[in-house]
């Protein structure tokens, strides 16, 4: 990897330019007060635009109406912001052509933006919901709708704080965006080795040491990037030429690093963009989200490490071999450049008891202070400027990318509030479910995974939530029990074929065919499918912070269950024992204290 500034192309300059301003306005929004939520969204969307039309562009065809399409979104979004004081009084009711003109084109700019971010799916979902809104007035029975006024409809989602400037968008200008500056300080200097020397020490020497190297590593980079295919991409570069190397099975190796990938997105203490998401939809303190997603998470890796375990009397997987373990100094030195930042936001959450994005601010300077070091601990400062202008880069494209995800999936949420659809939706799973607890639970997990396979994590958890949220609360279930079941299997569609974009990408890698990576995932991923019907069946799972006795029963019963169940499906045994065993498993894991 180049480590000078000066290798920049001249052309990324610019876009380093507007990485740094995009990550001082965040930070600027921190320390500055109260600033209306109609200048600080629009101005979100404003600077992610530039990145979603224009950077990621491969041809020029694309970059030249990329960057018409950026300039129509940018003058409508500065539009907004100036005129946030006149536009309040209108209540979100659209008064001239004009207006109608600059709705118009901030929905068609979020559509193409989230389309050239992350493909068709998500934004074809805001399409129909847009035509539905538009046009459900028409449709006969129950989901029809009476209809508003095309000026309520179109202000609702685009001059008002709903739609496209609602909650959602929030969390990611005020939170989402700090967190992934975070991360991104902390990937461009040594912290990614520290992780990769930490795990490697933990677990290189045991049975499958390679591959529980890969489930550590990627644990504690998940918790930092909450994108599994980020995970899959940075940390597989290193795990998965050691696995294959040492003659694990491709399938197999492809699998461990596309699961514990998967899995980084519920590791606390960041767990990606849903988790404040959570936080603004639940009313649950992040600390308190934090808390309760702690042991189901270290469930899942514990699966995942059985699973590896399980593997071993199929084939013979070896650990690493001692030249290719870290030197005890080395572990030391580089773990610091993650421990350091780390503790300065858990210092900043629990003890100093300031708000997640203030911690995170500190943090933030910790870890930027600490890309003057390389791992010798000496200073080098064109390597510092370096790196800072990759803190740029990461951060802007990062930041466009899910501000693409939440604003097109801010548009579903709003025309599900303006028409009833939601409403009348949670009435039909109610109905199809009998107003039975776990037939609704499997409707909904069964929606999840649907949609989960179509949209990213984020997006399908918010929608899913939206949706099926309200009826599984009226079934009893608790709001935070709901917000992680759903949370959790969104997070199904990682390593679920049809489509399971962090196997895609570890298959790639490893080159084996997608469908067998896919089949061990699955088996090795068995926490993903069975901890959130865990999480109802034993509520004191998610409770450590209020019962930490109960909640620590209730997860090594789990952990049990899981690992009954994982030998069974994936040792090699008689078909009756694995039988008796899948069945004393689900049995352990579902009847509770």
């Amino acid at each position: 990897m180049k480590d000078r500034f000066q290798d920049f192309p001249i052309s990324h300059f610019f876009w380093i330019a507007l990485g740094a301003l995009t990550i001082a306005f965040h930070l600027w929004l921190i320390f500055s007060g109260l600033i209306p939520n109609l200048v600080s969204r629009p101005l979100h969307m404003a600077l992610a635009l530039p990145w979603a039309m224009v950077y990621i562009s491969k041809t020029g065809f694309m970059r030249i109406s990329g960057a018409i399409l950026a300039a129509i979104g940018i003058f409508s979004t500065l539009w907004i912001a100036l005129n946030q004081s006149m536009l309040a009084d209108q209540y979100g009711f659209i008064s001239s052509n004009f207006q109608i003109f600059i709705g118009i084109s901030l929905l068609v700019v979020v559509l193409e933006m989230a389309r050239r971010s992350i493909g068709w799916p998500l934004p074809l979902v805001a399409l129909i919901a847009l035509l539905y809104g538009l046009f459900g007035q028409y449709i006969p029975g129950e989901f029809g709708y009476s209809g508003i006024p095309i000026e309520s409809f179109l202000g609702t989602l685009t001059i008002a704080e709903g739609g496209i400037w609602g909650k959602l968008t929030g969390i990611s200008v005020s939170i989402v965006a700090i967190f992934v500056i975070f991360g991104a300080a902390l990937n461009a200097g040594e912290a990614g080795q520290g992780f990769m020397n930490i795990a490697a020490a933990a677990a290189g020497r045991l049975k499958g040491g390679a591959a529980k190297v890969s489930v550590i590593s990627s644990a504690l980079f998940g918790s930092i990037s909450g994108s599994a295919s980020a995970n899959v991409a940075s940390t597989g570069a290193i795990t998965l030429p050691a696995m294959t190397k040492l003659g694990y099975p491709r399938s197999l190796a492809g699998a461990v690093e596309a699961v514990a990938s998967s899995g980084g997105q519920i590791m606390p203490p960041l767990m990606g963009a849903g988790a404040f998401i959570m936080v603004e939809l639940t009313g649950v303190p992040y600390t308190g989200i934090m808390a309760a997603a702690l042991l189901p998470a270290i469930l899942f890796f514990v699966a995942v490490w059985v699973g590896i375990n399980a593997f071993s009397l199929r084939h013979e997987l070896k650990g690493l071999p001692k030249d290719q373990q870290p030197k005890s100094k080395t572990i030391i030195i580089t773990s610091a450049f993650f421990m350091l930042p780390f503790s300065v936001l858990l210092w900043g959450m629990f003890i100093g008891k300031y708000t997640p994005q203030y911690a995170a601010s500190m943090a933030i300077l910790a870890a930027s202070i600490l890309l003057l070091f390389n791992a010798k601990l000496k200073i080098d400062r064109k390597q510092f400027l370096y790196r800072l202008g990759q803190v740029c880069l990461n951060a802007g494209k990062q930041i466009s990318m899910i501000a693409s995800i939440i604003l097109c999936a801010s548009i579903v949420i709003g025309i599900l509030g303006i028409t009833g659809l939601g409403v009348k939706i949670t009435s039909l799973i109610l109905s199809g479910s009998g107003g039975m607890l776990w037939p609704a639970l499997l409707l909904t997990a069964l929606a999840c995974l649907i949609l989960g396979m179509e949209v990213p994590t984020t997006a399908a958890y918010v929608i899913s939530v939206s949706i099926a949220g309200p009826a599984l609360i009226e079934l009893g279930v608790e709001p935070l029990q709901a917000h992680l079941f759903i949370f959790w299997f969104a997070l199904l569609s990682t390593i679920t074929p049809p489509v399971c974009g962090a196997v895609f990408i570890a298959a790639g890698m490893v080159q084996e065919n997608w469908l067998k990576v896919a089949g061990s995932a699955m088996a090795l991923g068995l926490g993903l499918y069975l901890i959130p019907l865990g999480m109802i069946a034993n509520p004191y799972l998610i409770q450590l912070a209020e019962f930490p006795a109960f909640a620590i029963l209730s997860a090594i019963k789990v952990a049990v269950a899981l690992t009954l169940i994982s030998y069974a499906i994936i040792a090699p045994k008689p078909i009756s024992l694995r039988i008796s065993m899948i069945i004393f498993g689900l049995g352990i894991m579902f009847i509770s204290f």
